[in-house]
Formats: structure tokens, sequence, C-alpha cells
């Protein structure tokens, strides 16, 4: 994608530059035979390097995927996993709103992770298309879709490529309402992005970046747990006034399986969900990490005797601050986990508020298990992530305070 381009372009302007310095001291031969003689010591040093690529070893992943229950108050349900939910509330929105339209960078063919698949074969190229490899047309593009009446449905590839079209979104999207009186805006703009760790994604495709834009008046963002929170939340998204970011947990694409309603239905934004009830511990997290703390919150009960309340807050923005603060009253404790970088992360927020509104109930103070201040890493993602050993440290160390 955009960092290989990037690449590839680095890696033509340094061989550019060695081949003019080699043809000036006409050292190439030279230059080639060091470089076979390292390349082949290289080999013989290394017992696990060979000719051949091998296959990489996959690891477990850093958390139990734990279903919600089957919905019954929506009709019939199909097993699906979170992108079929995507495409499923996407196939609901192009058959009952002629004026939809999807577009970005391959999802046409699909989509990268199948979010799209079928949708142009069923309603046709003017319907669902590509767009050049441009984060800030696809954006820009979609506000004047939306700005005219119709429905604009957008796909950022990855969360990490977000910010050539950060300008787009924060002084245009999120403004336009604003600055014409209400004359007119662009609330029929839903921009979809796969977010968060995936294991093996490294700098460039497991960030999350709800924080940048939880700082700007206008904009709703949200982020699901599973299939059937995907898809209502979706289709809620869709249906809002405001422009929407929807961040989709990549790693959960084919993890998380649900029983998933077939036809239409919305799930109310702005409002967290208390998935679990508890008297000595308020857990508050969102996506993939709401499955690390109900482990965790287990753990609790099991190990320690310590009932855990688990919040998931599905809206970042605005984000349900009665839910928090009622559970807080009722624990005295908070932890707020994400896997973000814990400096100017919206566990910040989350936590300067809480402090202002229960600070007489807080029986300790607020914890923050988040991701660390360096940019993602590859091998290292294990030691990155906020998993469930952390996690549960920080509530034992509540606990004993």
């Amino acid at each position: 994608h955009r960092s290989t381009q990037r690449s590839t372009f680095m890696a033509a302007a340094a061989r550019f530059f060695i081949r003019g310095a080699n043809s000036k001291l006409s050292i190439t031969g030279a230059v080639t035979g060091a470089h076979s003689s390292f390349r082949a010591t290289l080999l013989k040093l290394s017992p696990s390097c060979s000719s051949r690529a091998k296959t990489q070893r996959r690891h477990a992943a850093h958390f139990t995927y734990q279903p919600d229950p089957v919905p019954t108050q929506y009709g019939p349900t199909q097993k699906m996993n979170l992108f079929q939910s995507i495409t499923s509330a996407l196939d609901n929105t192009l058959a009952s709103d002629p004026t939809a339209v999807i577009f970005g960078e391959d999802v046409a063919f699909g989509g990268v992770f199948r979010c799209t698949v079928g949708l142009r074969d069923k309603y046709g190229k003017d319907r669902v298309f590509n767009t050049p490899l441009c984060e800030q047309g696809i954006v820009g593009f979609g506000i004047g879709v939306a700005a005219a009446g119709a429905t604009a449905i957008a796909e950022i590839q990855f969360a990490d490529y977000i910010f050539p079209a950060f300008d787009q979104i924060v002084n245009e999207a999120a403004k336009y309402r604003y600055r014409s009186g209400n004359m007119y805006d662009c609330g029929k703009l839903t921009i979809r992005a796969p977010w968060g760790c995936v294991g093996h994604g490294s700098l460039y495709h497991s960030q999350s970046p709800e924080a940048f834009f939880a700082h700007c008046p206008g904009l709703k963002i949200v982020i699901p747990r599973g299939p059937v929170q995907a898809k209502g939340l979706l289709l809620s998204c869709i249906a809002d006034e405001n422009p929407c970011i929807f961040f989709e947990p990549k790693i959960l694409y084919r993890a998380a399986v649900e029983q998933v309603p077939v036809e239409a239905y919305t799930i109310p934004l702005t409002q967290a969900e208390v998935l679990q009830e508890g008297s000595d511990v308020t857990l508050v997290a969102w996506g993939t990490q709401i499955h690390v703390l109900r482990e965790v919150a287990n753990m609790a009960q099991e190990k320690l005797g310590v009932s855990c309340e688990v919040i998931d807050l599905q809206s970042i923005l605005p984000w349900d601050i009665e839910t928090v603060c009622k559970s807080v009253v009722k624990t005295g404790r908070l932890v707020i986990s994400h896997e973000a970088p814990v400096t100017g992360g919206f566990a910040a927020e989350i936590s300067s508020t809480v402090q202002e509104e229960c600070f007489l109930n807080l029986e300790a103070p607020i914890t923050r298990v988040c991701g660390y201040d360096t940019p993602f890493p590859h091998i290292f993602e294990p030691f990155y992530i906020p998993d469930k050993w952390k996690c549960f440290d920080a509530i034992k160390k509540m606990i004993n305070y």
C-alpha cells in the first residue's frame, strides 16, 4: 500500500545516487562483490536463513473473543463474522436508499478485507466504485456527494492512512453545518476504516487514531466490539445527520462470529453499554480491548474475589459520561484501557472528566492501561499491547491502594 510505495520511491532514489557515485568512482564491481560476499556471510552465520522463504509462525491472539447473545428483537439471524456483518449493513443501505454510493480504494473488487464483496455486481459500477489512491480526494469527494443530498459511504483502506484526509475531515466535514448556519451540511457522509492491531501490522497497519478526531466538534466516532454491534452501529452512522467515522477492529473481521439479524436495524449512538455488572472496579474500553477486559474481569473474580463492571463505550464522540460516572460512583475505582499510546489517548479525557464528576467517590487513582508512547512495533507487538496481564496487574494495585 502507501508505505510500500514510499519505500519503493526511497529505494529508487538511493539506487540513483549510488549508481551516480559508482560511475564516478568506478567501484561498481567492488561494491557488487562486497555486497555478494556480505550476503553469503550472513547466510552462513544465520542458521535460520535459507534461500527459500519459510512459513512464518502465527502466534495466538492476545484475547479470547466472547460473542454477544443472539438478538431476538430484530427478526431472523444468520451466522456472520465481522466483515460479513459490515457487508450486510452496506447491502441493506444500497437496497433501501437509491442515492447511496460506496467508494474507496479497491472497494469495487470487494476491498482488501472483503467488506464490499459482491456489491458492485449487485448494484452496479455507478454505486460501488474505486477511487484513486488519494485519501484527501476520497473524503473531499464524499463531502461533495453528501452536501448534494446523497448518502456517501467512503472507505479509507486502513485507519493509519486517514491522515492525508485530516484537513478535509476536521476543517471541512466537521464544520460545514456550523459555518453555514445550518443552510447546508454533509451529515450524510460516513467514513469507514479498518482500525487497531492485527498481530503483524507493524507501524502502518495497526494504529488507533480515534483520539485525533475526538478533539473535533461536529463529528461522531464509533467503534464496535463485534458483528451484531457493527451492523447496528454502522446503519445508525449512515442514518445519522452528522458526518461519522466508523472504525472497524480489523483483527475481529474473521475472528468474531455471531448470529446477526439479516434485516436492517439500528443501535443508538452516543450510548455506552454495561456488559457485566460489578461492585468493586469499573473497566472501560472499546473495540477489541473489550474482549481483553471481559477476560480480565473473570480473572479478577476467580483469583482476587474482585467484582468488575465492564463497560463498552462504543461511541467515542460524543461519549456516554453518565453511564461511566454512574458506575464509578458505585465501584469507586476506574481502569480505562486502549491500544493507542497513553499520552493524549482518549483514556485521558475519560479520566479527567470522571475525576471532576466523581472525585469524592474515588477509592484509588484512576488507572490507564494503554499502548506505549512509541510507534507501533512489529515483532514487539506482544509487549506493546495492553494485554490481560497488564490490566490484571492494574486491578491488583488498585485494590491494594
